[in-house]
Parts: C-alpha cells; sequence; structure tokens
C-alpha cells in the first residue's frame, strides 16, 4: 500500500511537472482539512501533517494543552501522557499531540480527495508563475496554436503566451504550427492562472538578440548603451566598448556583417544601424544622425537642445522619410534636434554679422570681411545647388560655428555670477593664446599627404575643412575627443592619426618658440571658435604685421600671388591640370583661402609647384 502511495504522488509529480516538495506540500494542506472536518477540530486550534515520500508515512498534529484533569479530548491532554508525547512537559504547556487515526488513508481518500486536485491545481499555477515570472524580460520559443481577434496564441510547453497584434512586428504573419521566437514583456497573475504577454516589437527584444548572437555583449566587453527601434523598418543602438581593444561596432557587426544579418533576419528585414556611444553630446548627436554628413553641432545643455547644421545636400538624408532618421536620433541621444541646412544657417549668421556690431568685434575682421563673399556663395547656392568644396565648407563652418559660440558666450556672460563677461572673454583669450603657442608653427605649412595617412582617413579629415598638419593640430589639442569631433572618424582612425601626428611633430628639429611680441599680436586677436584655417589665417595675419622679423614675413606680388621663396611655408592644395601641387594663399578681399596663379606673369614670377 505504502508503494502504491509513493508511486502515485510520484506520477503525480512527474505529470503536472511539480517539484515532489510542492506535492508533499500540497498534501498535507489537504489532509489537515480533511482532519479538521473529520474529527470537528475547533477553528483556533493547530493542526499540522507530515507526509514522508519516501515510505509512504502519514501523520497527523492536534495543538493540546497538558493539565491534571481532562474534560475535553479534543483541546485538553493528561499530564502523564503528555510525558510520554514530549519528557519535559509542565502543566500549563501547549504542545503537538499525535493523533494519526488507524484509518487515515481513508479519510484522505474519502475527504481530501477533492481538496488534493484543487490544491495541485493551484500549486501548478503558482509554480508557472514563479517559473515564468523570472524568465521575465528574456526571449522564449513556441509554436502557433490560435488566431483570434487580439493577435495569437502561442504554445510555450506547459503554458500559453498572448502575442497581441499591437506587439507584432508591422506586417508579420504566422502558420499554424509555426514556430516563433518572442520577449516575454510581462507575467501576470490572474484567477485563471499567469498570463504572459509576449512582444516581437519590444526594443528590448533586440537588445537579448544582440546579446545571443554577439559573445562580446553577453561577456560584458561591450554594453548597449541605448536603444532607439520603429520595429519592422529601422532602429538604431549605441554601443560602448568597456574593455581596451575592442571595437564596439565591428564585434556587433561581425565579420562581414554576419551576426547583424542574422538579427536582420529574425526581425523580417529591419534595418539597424550600430553607432559607437560617445560621452560628448556633439560627437554623439553627429554619429546618431548617420548616415548623414554633419556640419556642425551645438549642443545646449540647460534644455538638452542641440541645433544640428547640416549642408544643403545632406538635409534630407538627415531628417530621413518622414522624419525617421531625426526621429530616431533625438530618441536614441535622448536631446530634442532641430536640424538647419547649412544655407539657413549661414543667412542668419551673415544677417546677424550685418546688423550686430558686437559680433563683428567679437569674431574679427577676417571673418567679418568674408560676409561678401559668403553672400555670393549663399546666392549661388539657391540657384544651383551643388557640394561645396572643402575651403567652402571650412570657410561656411567657421563663420556659423563663430556666431553659435557668440550667442552662448553672450548667454554664459549673462547667467555666471563669478565673473564678468569681460573677464570671461580674457580667460578664452590666454587659453587660446597658449594653445596657439603650443603648435609648431612649420606645421601649418606641412600637408596631409606628409602624414601618411590612409585615404580614407585623409578624406574625411579634408571633408571637414582641415587641409594641413597645423589645423590638424588644433583638434588634437582638445584630445581624443577633438579628434573625434571630425565627422567619420573612430577609434580605428583616431589611433592612426595620433600615431602620424606624433612622428611628423617628432620629426621637427627645431620648435620656434614664440616671441614676447608675437604672442601679444595673438592674445589681440579676437575670440573665435575652433574651427578649420582659423589657426592657420590668424597666425599668418599676426605674423605677417610683424616688419621686424623677415623670416617670417610672407611677401606676394600685387596680385596676391606668394613669391617663390615663400611657397614653402603655404599649405598645398589640390593638383593642376598638368599633375602640380598648387599653393594657397590667403585673399585679403573674399576673406578665404584661394589658390595661387601658377602661369608665368609679366613680372618673372616663378611658378610655385
Amino acid at each position: 500500500m505504502k508503494s502504491e502511495f509513493v508511486l502515485a504522488l510520484n506520477q503525480i509529480s512527474a505529470e503536472r511537472t511539480l517539484p515532489r516538495e510542492v506535492v508533499t506540500r500540497v498534501i498535507e494542506q489537504a489532509i489537515v482539512q480533511a482532519y479538521r472536518k473529520y474529527a470537528n477540530i475547533m477553528p483556533g486550534q493547530a493542526v499540522s501533517s507530515l507526509v514522508d515520500m519516501d515510505s509512504g508515512d502519514m501523520r497527523v498534529f492536534v495543538e493540546k494543552e497538558v493539565v491534571e484533569s481532562v474534560i475535553d479530548e479534543r483541546t485538553e491532554i493528561g499530564l502523564e501522557e503528555s510525558l510520554r508525547q514530549k519528557p519535559d512537559a509542565m502543566l500549563g504547556d501547549c504542545i503537538m499531540v499525535d493523533v494519526t487515526p488507524n484509518d487515515l488513508g481513508r479519510i484522505a481518500a474519502q475527504n481530501a480527495k477533492q481538496i488534493i486536485v484543487q490544491k495541485l491545481r493551484e500549486a501548478e499555477k503558482d509554480f508557472q508563475f514563479n517559473t515564468f515570472i523570472e524568465r521575465e524580460g528574456e526571449i522564449v520559443s513556441g509554436t502557433v496554436t490560435a488566431l483570434n481577434s487580439t493577435g495569437f496564441t502561442i504554445n510555450l510547453g506547459r503554458i500559453e503566451g498572448q502575442l497581441p497584434k499591437k506587439e507584432m512586428i508591422p506586417g508579420e504573419k504566422y502558420d499554424m504550427q509555426q514556430r516563433v521566437r518572442a520577449y516575454v514583456a510581462e507575467v501576470k497573475r490572474t484567477s485563471r492562472g499567469p498570463q504572459i504577454v509576449l512582444s516581437r516589437a519590444h526594443k528590448n527584444m533586440l537588445k537579448r538578440l544582440l546579446e545571443i548572437e554577439v559573445p562580446e555583449v553577453a561577456s560584458g566587453a561591450v554594453e548597449i548603451k541605448e536603444i532607439a527601434r520603429e520595429p519592422g523598418s529601422r532602429s538604431k543602438v549605441a554601443v560602448a566598448a568597456l574593455q581596451a581593444g575592442v571595437d564596439p561596432v565591428g564585434a556587433c557587426v561581425g565579420q562581414r556583417g554576419a551576426r547583424i544579418q542574422s538579427i536582420i533576419t529574425e526581425l523580417r528585414g529591419e534595418k539597424i544601424d550600430i553607432i559607437e556611444w560617445n560621452a560628448d553630446p556633439g560627437v554623439f548627436i553627429t554619429k546618431a544622425l548617420g548616415p548623414a554628413k554633419v556640419m556642425s553641432v551645438h549642443p545646449s545643455v540647460d534644455n538638452k537642445n542641440a541645433t544640428v547644421i547640416v549642408p544643403d545636400d545632406q538635409l534630407s538624408l538627415a531628417i530621413g522619410r518622414e522624419g525617421q532618421n531625426a526621429r530616431l536620433a533625438a530618441r536614441l541621444t535622448r536631446w530634442r534636434i532641430d536640424i538647419k541646412s547649412g544655407s539657413e544657417a549661414l543667412n542668419e549668421a551673415l544677417q546677424l554679422l550685418e546688423n550686430d556690431e558686437s559680433l563683428r568685434t567679437w569674431i574679427g575682421n577676417d571673418v567679418a570681411q568674408s560676409a561678401p563673399s559668403l553672400r555670393e556663395l549663399l546666392i549661388r547656392q539657391r540657384a544651383f545647388p551643388q557640394p561645396l568644396s572643402p575651403e567652402e565648407f571650412g570657410m561656411v563652418k567657421r563663420v556659423i560655428d563663430s556666431v553659435y559660440q557668440w550667442r552662448q558666450s553672450n548667454i554664459e556672460a549673462t547667467t555666471d555670477t563669478t565673473a564678468s563677461r569681460p573677464q570671461i572673454l580674457e580667460e578664452r583669450r590666454q587659453a587660446r593664446e597658449a594653445a596657439m603657442a603650443a603648435i609648431p608653427r612649420e606645421t601649418y605649412g606641412m600637408s596631409l599627404d606628409e602624414l601618411g595617412l590612409s585615404a580614407r582617413v585623409t578624406q574625411h579629415i579634408v571633408a571637414a575643412g582641415v587641409i594641413n598638419v597645423g589645423q590638424l593640430l588644433e583638434y588634437s589639442m582638445r584630445g581624443d575627443e577633438g579628434l573625434l569631433s571630425i565627422p567619420n572618424i573612430g577609434s580605428k582612425a583616431l589611433s592612426e592619426i595620433k600615431q602620424a601626428l606624433d612622428k611628423v611633430v617628432g620629426r621637427i628639429e627645431a620648435v620656434v618658440e614664440v616671441t614676447p611680441q608675437e604672442a601679444a599680436q595673438v592674445a589681440a586677436l579676437p575670440v573665435v571658435g575652433e574651427t578649420p584655417e582659423e589657426a592657420q589665417k590668424l597666425f599668418i595675419e599676426a605674423v605677417s604685421s610683424d616688419d621686424d622679423d623677415d623670416d617670417d614675413v610672407i611677401e606676394v606680388d600685387e596680385n596676391g600671388v606668394p613669391l617663390a621663396d615663400d611657397a614653402k611655408l603655404l599649405p598645398r592644395g589640390k593638383k593642376d591640370k598638368k599633375g602640380k601641387e598648387r599653393a594657397l594663399v590667403f585673399d585679403e578681399v573674399l576673406g578665404r583661402m584661394v589658390p595661387a596663379r601658377t602661369h608665368r606673369r609679366a613680372d618673372d614670377v616663378e611658378e610655385i609647384e
């Protein structure tokens, strides 16, 4: 009998997928309820039972008070009998007394059958709930078993989950018995048992798929910082490396895109952009708006609003179809992004230059003098839109950045209670003077070709308006963040640029020290933004005004053509039709760098090569 009882318990445990401990606890509770009803036990009296799953032995215990003379056997026990149950029992104690009847099995079979079945159902529901509550936030797999008006029913084994239509990827269709992977979005406890809500549109499903497909993410070497997702259409994922030497974007994409392609296939062709996270909001926003090329980003930390300037030909790409690219970038960075075209921002900047005398004084004459040529460029772009050349790009970027920095300085000057605006400007002048003095002047006459960078990295640098080594060193003065602010420059390109700069600067045998007179001239220059070509123009303008140092003067003829002896001080530009490199000179009328004339003039000025 005992062995049959044990086999029955084991069978119940296996059929209902419940641990033996759970089945034992259910039977003990059922026996207690059945014995209370059978023996008419008082409501406040404690009753317990003990079931041995190995031997099949069942015992029942009832709490009774130790007294000298027993009046009610249901609640009292004599002292002599209590000592047999508990040797240290004393009068007035309440002890648990073994009252197991001989026919306990019959009592349990007649009175506890329905209770056991009910308790087993409740235990099964609790066990399933506790099992799936631990799996909330994970991906599960099941088969489609039913379709109703609200969505699909997915068989997950001993329990079913619901995949609502709103949690499905738009356009998805399933067949009966089709295998489906879904994200456990929520587990609810209901009277009918646990209700499991599944999702394929949740952004965390993309996160879990990356953890499954990318070992670096699973191990913690790469961290997923943020995800912005529009299911079935496009997603942007920001990742960061927590371990040195790991490329977070490359790890997620995989060799030839193998890792990311398997995720795209699982999500029915959803496009996924993997972006490297950056603590600098300007750099992060620039990367988040990819594949569009960004001219400049001007964040306002106070209200987390950022104005992004993009070239005219990149405006539609930056915004995306129905604003999707800009919307996803804003959700990914958690910044409010206002995108403006270069023409719109340049027009606003030129209007401010014309109407505000303090702005013209703040940014300096060289920027103000470039306004007429920029106005012509703006008119030409409106009539015949075309991509800007590197020189035009750098000039436009310089003016726009200067105006936004002027606005920001005004805001800081009005909100700063510890220092006046003149003090703030003076501190910035001193910082600029120190940065200018630290850069060897020879580097402004060195072309980017001398760095030996790869063609692709050089192309990205030139696209940002940087045409010589000195300008690139200006970016490096702000550390890695400065170089990373150049669009499309990542960790690998950063390492390549730093190594190349170290080698070139190390080859300079003698660094020309800045004289006190030159330092005073540089300090007197207006404070402008750190933009491409800025340091070279300011330095040439300052040093050229020093008549005492003939070696540093760049001599030009009446047409602005530099003499041959000074050609080595100028950066090299693009090659002409004959394949010869042409030097660039600063045109005081246009206010920008222009190619020098290379044909032989009547005054026998030699051709610059």
